[in-house]
């Protein structure tokens, strides 16, 4: 397998803080057109590693590259105007806005006139056709005039997934898109994800391991900083080493 064959690559990437590694040598190979999950007990350094990739922290030491450019010296938004995009843990849309109104807003930003809110409102509508083609997507086009603050908690996170759609990534960072809901919109954000996984690379931060099973090409496990293992969920589930970790940490907390 050839460097071109992997969208995403970290080499030895570190971030120290205050004398206190938080992420140690991390190699990170993401396979183009893949689903990879990035797991591990609290405070193995899964967030830590996507606000490096995403450019909102600083590396401490070690390189990104994404589709074989260096960017580990780039800021967060260029880095996302190159099509790598995150989705936040924290759902984050406008609450008194429509449904609607967020797609539009994200459709206005990868054109490069986000918040140009004084702009005529025929402009604005023109955008409304490729906003509604999004929301159909995600199975919210019957909420597109609802008002987001009144959207089921299920809802909102498949609207945050519509607004990055927006920007039309070729890689989608996932932080913890399951994360506080029920049975029925677990399933529901498992196949949305399934869905617009298609045609895009996906890597995610998740701690419900049925998702991660049902989902996941390859799965990279980190635990104290370090990957611990890697590969496949049959082969990882049943690695000594991550059974430890996280048994442990469970007895730790105990």
């Amino acid at each position: 397998m050839t460097s071109n064959d992997f969208i995403l690559e970290t080499k030895q990437l570190t971030r120290e803080f205050k004398g206190f590694i938080a992420v140690d040598g991390v190699n990170l190979q993401i396979k183009r057109g893949s689903i990879h999950a990035l797991i591990g007990p609290n405070g193995a350094g899964k967030t830590t590693v996507f606000n490096l990739l995403t450019k909102f922290l600083p590396v401490s030491s070690g390189q990104i590259f994404y589709n074989g450019q260096d960017i580990t010296a780039l800021k967060a938004a260029e880095v996302a105007r190159m099509g790598m995009v995150r989705s936040f843990q924290i759902s984050a849309v406008f609450p008194h806005l429509s449904v609607l109104e967020n797609v539009r807003i994200g459709l206005q930003r990868k054109l490069g006139t986000s918040f140009h809110f004084w702009k005529s409102e025929d402009s604005l509508n023109s955008l409304n056709e490729q906003a509604m083609h999004l929301l159909e997507q995600v199975d919210l086009a019957s909420f597109a005039q609802t008002q987001t603050v009144e959207l089921p908690y299920g809802r909102k996170r498949a609207l945050e997934i519509a607004t990055t759609l927006a920007l039309d990534p070729e890689l989608m960072l996932l932080d913890e898109p399951t994360q506080g809901m029920g049975h029925e919109d677990v399933g529901r954000v498992v196949d949305l994800i399934r869905k617009v996984s298609a045609n895009r690379t996906v890597l995610m931060v998740e701690h419900n391991m049925n998702v991660i099973s049902d989902l996941s090409d390859t799965i990279t496990v980190l635990a104290r900083g370090s990957v611990l293992a890697e590969g496949p969920y049959a082969q990882v589930s049943k690695d000594p080493r991550v059974l430890e970790a996280y048994v442990g940490t469970a007895e730790e907390a105990a």
